[in-house]
């Protein structure tokens, strides 16, 4: 009886860790996503839109260096892919806009502000 009873009990104590992990897994996904779309933009020479990927990351991803380190890896990686494309043409700027605003909302759904102190 002790036995069920204590697993009962690090079964309730693991459920809600195991919703935050995925929580800050679709924040991590949406993190990345920005990422790539920082990478694609500073190879194509979109100034304004690398401003405004940083603000929204700045903003809204949590700041700890896993999410940190997943925007870096991703914009480094669709910088080259981009970079060795020598026959593709960049997407225009209204593209790249509406990019970063589906990212940027996907993200505010699967990291919610932290509540007032």
């Amino acid at each position: 009886m002790k036995r069920s009873a204590l697993l009962l009990c690090f079964l309730s104590l693991a459920l809600p860790a195991r919703a935050a992990d995925s929580l800050t897994d679709a924040g991590l996904a949406e993190v990345q996503a920005l990422g790539r779309i920082n990478g694609q933009a500073l190879a194509c020479g979109y100034a304004e839109t690398v401003s405004r990927i940083k603000a929204v990351i700045i903003q809204h991803a949590p700041k700890s260096r896993r999410y940190g380190a997943a925007f870096e890896e991703a914009t480094n990686k669709a910088f080259l892919d981009q970079s060795r494309k020598e026959m593709t043409t960049c997407p225009d700027g209204p593209t790249f806009t509406g990019q970063v605003e589906e990212a940027t909302q996907r993200l505010q759904s699967a990291v919610p502000p932290p509540a007032p102190k």
